[in-house]
């Protein structure tokens, strides 16, 4: 058991790890050359080039990238507001214009469409620079006004106070405008190329594909006859067969795709250069090129093709031998990263998942390839133009009007009109929202707007999906940290530790206020900070003694009996913090007023079980930290955050955030500098997160709607280089959060009702979710959270997994929420804590979790060929990585065992012939052997009672359905062939 306790705990080797991300999976920039038969250069340019981290490390550790999420980023249906939330609903409009003479136009309108109905102001504030989209949440009690919206978008000044615009017709022009942030239907461009192909002209005049090239094309999408065609045509002519007679196309997620293949287009022999068809594909952001041939033959280069437009080329090969399909990714070095990452190696046997891959891939390059300044400086002179031009139309119009209507410019956003007027009001909202639902469904028919269609047959579960952890939890949570599986929580009833599924225990009674704490396994600690004021104190536990405590049910500790565990010199503490990575030293900063203190604790791996066995003697751990320093700052620290230098000797650094400023305090000399200003009225400070790319230092910077990254660079000559680099990025969340989670590859937000998950690379949106009185509880490992649901909705995600048919990102109006259902009429709500593993954010361990401390103790006993026998925990739950670990190991000490117990000449006979699992192509069934048979029975007491959890693989979950579509007792694992078979 105390080896158990002391051994390295997975989920918080998570936690240190969810913070290191590399920019190199996304590619590295390359000097690519074109030459000609001759030799001499032709052309060149530089293209970040995608080609699945191949050169890297390629064991199956954590720390690789074995795995990618596909995921489309900034979809429409998260990003298009004014069609989603405006168009068809009552709302208002406002113009105005800000201190610098500049238009802007600001819509407001209150709904609840969402899946868990809660109210919400959405707001969207219209200037030449962009759009910016925020999210208010809505009280009964409290009024909002224009200026409290603009003020939250720091908008504070202006040339003209905002008017309210009454027109109906003003909603199609403010459609017009968020047009501006780019289509919803895309037209790729599809380029053959025969072996040995080094030219755009000889690929361009190949006048058919091979038979590989017509599956690649059937995979894509359906052959479509142009002439009378009436869906999206992405540039071609559906009236005269100008541009050929078929096409390519299909819808997915939603959108619209016309592939321009270069085949299908006119062909012409007097032309060499081919300039119809270079016309079309030449003019695509986005070019497919299919090149037949080995690995070993002359391979695709961007700069064979003559295009000052072409930004991204996915270049394709396809192998006859394993019926697989690689993918390369060249980028435009302007281009912003975008994902999906490629998987390593980025090869593809199921035809499906590749297909969809290429389909998402592609389509966030084209969307990040607005953000390059060829296209955003245009979109930017558009949008200035379109809002002027209808600045100068509408007031005239304005200044005619003179009507009490006009008073509410800085009044609710939704007030009741004057009794007067109300008639005339009432008349003209029923025309505004009979003209707003005319322009939706116009809008809809055209096929300019997303639609809500599955076009992929597999169920997808997503990384940030919860599982129900507590339900009908009754206090109040003041601060909380995972301890194994098991999570310890203060609460107004005391501190409580928590498992799944069992009652939860009293650890300290209410007398002890727990503020802040930490939970460290590797080092045997709990870190808390305790009541307030002048009074409140650091605490340190030895976690051995507190799991003792819960063990043997002798005594709930209280206030009174934590004296010897109180740190020295930190009584009236308000704040503290540790740094992430503490394997080898433990620093922790204590905030008193504007005074910060550090104290360390040496941490020896090899003497700590023998230091920590002697309980009894030194039961209290206080003595084992040391006092290193003070450091006074100006002013108290709302937050703050551990940064690790690249040596730790003299450059480990403190950011600390304070009045309008984020500043880096050097934690040797004192000394300070300043990292970040914050230019507006008012801040509310939210989070620093140390992340480290590549082993180099970076913060994320969160205060109000922003999150800004900057990079820290090593010391020189004693200060750190705080400087702008093009690493440097910022981004917007739609609503205010109270607290920021980062898990690479994600980000998420907490706010009241939501948690908005962002990409930590490049700040795109993937998901928004909507959850009822949403409190983050513990988020160091996995992510805890509490939130309101209906006593008998249920939020187990394996039974939403089994459920769910919608595709990947697409919601439907019968897709169930991965939240917890709010309450229904005539239910009382309760509050149920949730849980996100981190092993679905960050990536999967092979190794086992911890024990939780509420679970049975396990008695390792050990058999006569020497092998202990597995332990029981309550629950687990593995990725089909985790399962062939296990198995492959399992396997290895089993067969030892059975050359034990087996007599040699039996023995002999079974390593001479071990059959094979086989399987009945026909039947679509498994048979196993009797060899499996004998050695997944001596699984059965491990599997028994255990639901085994897998991926959500595409073929696993096709077979699924067609073998037991209903129910699922449990699975057993094949120890010989590693895969998993499913039993009724």
């Amino acid at each position: 058991l105390m080896k158990h306790f002391y051994s390295s705990s997975v989920s918080e080797d998570l936690g240190c790890r969810r913070g290191e991300f590399s920019r190199k999976h996304y590619g590295s920039v390359e000097l690519l050359i074109s030459s000609d038969a001759d030799g001499a250069i032709q052309r060149a340019g530089r293209f970040r080039v995608e080609n699945g981290s191949s050169g890297e490390n390629t064991d199956c550790t954590p720390g690789t990238w074995h795995r990618t999420d596909v995921h489309l980023e900034n979809p429409e249906y998260h990003t298009r507001w004014y069609f989603k939330y405006f168009l068809g609903k009552v709302h208002q409009n406002y113009v105005g214009t800000d201190a610098e003479k500049n238009p802007f136009f600001l819509s407001v309108v209150l709904s609840d469409q969402n899946n868990q109905r809660i109210p919400q102001y959405h707001s969207i504030l219209w200037r030449k620079t962009g759009t910016q989209k925020i999210c208010l949440p809505y009280s009964p009690t409290k009024t909002l006004s224009v200026k409290s919206i603009l003020s939250a978008m720091n908008l504070d000044k202006f040339e003209k106070s905002p008017r309210e615009i009454f027109h109906p017709e003003i909603q199609k022009d403010l459609l017009v405008l968020e047009e501006q942030e780019g289509s919803v239907n895309f037209k790729f461009g599809v380029l053959y190329a025969k072996d040995g192909q080094l030219t755009d002209d000889e690929m361009f005049s190949n006048e058919i594909g091979s038979e590989s090239f017509q599956r690649f094309l059937h995979l894509l999408g359906d052959t479509i006859t142009l002439k009378g065609w009436t869906g999206y045509r992405g540039g071609l002519d559906t009236k005269n067969d100008t541009t050929g007679t078929c096409s390519i196309y299909t819808v997915f997620q939603g959108h619209e795709i016309m592939f321009h293949v270069s085949t299908m287009l006119p062909y012409s022999r007097e032309n060499k250069q081919q300039v119809e068809r270079k016309r079309h594909i030449g003019n695509d952001i986005v070019t497919i090129v299919f090149q037949e041939g080995e690995e070993s033959s002359p391979a695709f280069k961007p700069s064979m093709i003559r295009s000052h437009f072409t930004h991204i080329f996915a270049l394709v090969r396809y192998n006859k031998q394993n019926d697989s399909y690689r993918l390369k990714i060249f980028s435009e070095e302007s281009v912003p990263l975008f994902g999906p990452p490629l998987p390593s190696p980025p090869v593809f046997t199921n035809h499906q998942e590749f297909r969809d891959f290429v389909l998402v891939k592609l389509i966030n390059g084209e969307k990040a390839t607005l953000e390059t300044p060829t296209f955003s400086q245009k979109r930017q002179r558009t949008l200035d133009m379109l809002i002027r031009s209808l600045y100068q139309d509408l007031m005239p119009d304005l200044h005619k009007v003179n009507n009490m209507l006009n008073r509410r410019s800085f009044s609710d956003v939704l007030p009741e009109s004057p009794k007067s007027t109300r008639k005339k009001e009432e008349a003209r909202q029923a025309e505004f929202v009979r003209l707003g639902q005319a322009l939706k469904l116009k809008t809809t028919v055209k096929g300019d707007a997303t639609v809500n269609l599955a076009t992929t047959s597999f169920c997808k579960k997503e990384p940030w999906e919860s599982q129900s952890f507590c339900s009908n939890f009754p206090h109040e949570v003041v601060c909380a940290d995972s301890w194994g599986q098991s999570l310890l929580v203060s609460t107004d009833a005391g501190i409580l530790l928590i498992d799944d599924g069992q009652p939860s225990v009293q650890v300290f009674d209410k007398t002890l206020q727990i503020k802040q704490m930490h939970v460290l396994e590797t080092l045997d600690l709990l870190i808390a900070r305790t009541d307030k004021g002048k009074d409140s104190r650091l605490l340190v536990f030895r976690l051995s003694a507190v799991q003792k405590d819960v063990e043997t049910k002798q005594m709930i500790r209280s206030k009174y009996d934590c004296k010897e565990n109180k740190l020295e010199r930190t009584k009236g503490c308000h704040l503290y913090a540790i740094n992430t990575h503490h394997g080898s030293e433990l620093r922790i900063v204590v905030a008193i007023r504007n005074k910060l203190l550090l104290v360390t604790k040496k941490y020896n791996p090899h003497n700590s079980l023998t230091s920590s066995s002697l309980l009894s003697s030194s039961e209290s751990p206080v003595e084992e930290f040391q006092y290193i320093r003070e450091i006074c700052l100006s002013d108290p620290p709302v937050v703050m955050t551990l940064v690790d230098g690249p040596t730790g000797d003299s450059d480990n650094m403190i950011c600390v955030a304070y009045r309008h400023q984020f500043d880096l305090v050097n934690e040797s000399t004192g000394e300070s500098y300043r990292l970040h200003h914050v230019e507006t009225n008012k801040v509310n400070f939210v989070a620093a997160i140390d992340v480290y790319e590549d082993g180099e230092a970076g913060l994320l910077l969160c205060y109000n709607y922003v999150c800004q990254y900057r990079k820290v660079y090593p010391f020189n000559g004693g200060c750190p280089l705080i400087q702008p680099s093009a690493y440097d990025f910022h981004f917007s969340w739609n609503q205010v959060p109270y607290a920021v989670v980062c898990a690479f590859p994600y980000i998420l937000a907490f706010t009241t009702d939501s948690i908005e998950i962002r990409l930590v690379v490049n700040g795109n949106l993937v998901h928004t979710a909507v959850v009822p009185e949403l409190q983050l509880v513990a988020s160091r490992s996995d992510i805890y959270f509490k939130a309101t649901a209906a006593v008998s909705g249920s939020s187990d995600s394996s039974s939403k997994e089994m459920s769910s048919r919608s595709s990947p990102q697409t919601p439907t109006a019968y897709e169930m929420p991965e939240c917890p259902l709010s309450s229904l009429e005539g239910e009382v709500p309760c509050k149920n804590l949730y849980k996100i593993p981190l092993s679905n954010l960050v990536g999967r361990s092979i190794e086992r979790p911890l024990k939780s401390p509420l679970a049975p103790k396990v008695i390792t006993t050990t058999t006569s060929s020497g092998i202990a026998s597995l332990p029981v925990t309550h629950s687990l739950s593995l990725s089909r990585m985790e399962i062939k670990e296990i198995a492959s190991r399992t396997r290895k000490e089993l067969l030892g065992l059975l050359d034990e117990s087996i007599p040699k000449t039996e023995s002999a006979q079974k390593q001479k012939k071990v059959p094979r699992r086989q399987s009945d192509p026909k039947q679509g069934a498994v048979r196993s052997t009797s060899s499996d048979r004998i050695i997944s029975s001596s699984f059965e007491s491990y599997s028994e009672g255990h639901h085994l959890s897998t991926s959500s693989d595409p073929n696993t979950l096709a077979n699924r359905e067609q073998s037991s579509p209903s129910s699922y007792p449990f699975q057993l694992i094949s120890l010989y062939d590693e895969d998993i078979i499913d039993l009724k």
